[in-house]
C-alpha cells in the first residue's frame, strides 16, 4: 500500500492556504463595512471635497466566489478529508464509510473545479478595470455621494482612490488594498496546491479501490460483514 503522506501534506498546505484566502475575503468585507462605508476627503483645486467610499456600480461577485471557493476547500476538502482518510486508514470500511469516501473525492473535483472559476473570473474582471481612474471633478461635484461613473472592482477602485489627494484615511486604504491585491493573488498557489492534492486524492482512491478489490481485501470485507450480521 503506498504511502499517504504525500496526500496528508498537501491536505494540510490546502488548509493553510485556503485559510488565508477566507480570512483576506474577510478582512476586505470588514473594511466595506467600516471605514469604507464612510467618506474620504480628498483635496482638489485648493479646497477639500468628500468621496463615498463605495461607488455606485461596485462589483463584488468575485470576492463571493472566492469566498465560497477557499471555504468549500478549507471544510469539505480539509476537514472533510481528514475523516475520510481516517476512515478508510485500516481495512476496507463499512458501506456509508465507503460512501462517504467517494463522496470525498468527487467533492476534491467539484472544488477544483470552484477554485479554477474564482481565478479566472477574478483576474479577468480585475484586469478589464485596470487603469481606471477617477474623474476628480465629477467626484467633487457629488461631494459625498457615492460616485456612478463607470464600474468598480474593490481593488481597482481602491487603486483610483490612493491617486487622490487624500487628506486622511492613506494609511487604512493603502493596508486594506494591499489586502485585495492579497487574495486576488493567493488564488494562484491556493490553486496549484489544491490541483496537486486533488490529484493525490485520485491516486489514492484508486489504490484503495485495487486493495479492497483485491482477494484478501474482499475477504476481510466478507468477515466483517458476518460479524455484524451475528450482532
Amino acid at each position: 500500500m503506498t504511502s499517504r503522506m504525500p496526500l496528508y501534506i498537501s491536505l494540510g498546505l490546502l488548509m493553510v492556504v485556503s485559510i488565508i484566502e477566507l480570512s483576506f475575503v474577510s478582512s476586505t468585507v470588514g473594511f466595506l463595512h467600516g471605514t469604507a462605508s464612510g467618506n474620504f476627503q480628498f483635496l482638489w483645486n485648493n479646497a477639500a471635497f468628500y468621496l463615498n467610499g463605495k461607488p455606485k456600480n461596485f462589483l463584488l461577485d468575485q470576492g463571493h466566489t472566492s469566498n465560497a471557493a477557499s471555504g468549500t476547500a478549507f471544510i469539505l476538502v480539509g476537514c472533510g478529508g481528514i475523516v475520510a482518510l481516517w476512515i478508510t486508514s485500516k481495512s476496507k470500511p463499512s458501506r456509508f464509510g465507503l460512501l462517504y469516501y467517494y463522496t470525498w473525492v468527487l467533492i476534491n473535483i467539484l472544488s477544483l473545479c470552484l477554485t479554477l472559476g474564482a481565478l479566472i473570473y477574478v483576474f479577468v474582471v480585475t484586469n478589464n478595470h485596470n487603469g481606471q481612474r477617477i474623474d476628480q471633478a465629477m467626484a467633487a461635484r457629488l461631494d459625498g455621494d457615492p460616485y456612478d461613473l463607470d464600474t468598480w472592482t474593490p481593488q481597482n477602485w481602491f487603486s483610483a482612490v490612493l491617486k487622490l489627494d487624500l487628506l486622511d484615511d492613506r494609511g487604512v486604504i493603502s493596508r486594506n488594498y494591499h489586502v485585495m491585491r492579497g487574495w486576488q493573488f493567493n488564488l494562484i498557489p491556493f490553486f496549484i496546491i489544491q490541483f496537486f492534492e486533488t490529484g493525490l486524492a485520485l491516486m489514492d482512491a484508486q489504490a484503495k479501490r485495487k486493495a479492497w478489490n483485491s482477494p484478501i481485501g474482499k475477504e476481510d470485507f466478507r468477515d466483517k460483514e458476518s460479524i455484524g450480521q451475528r450482532s
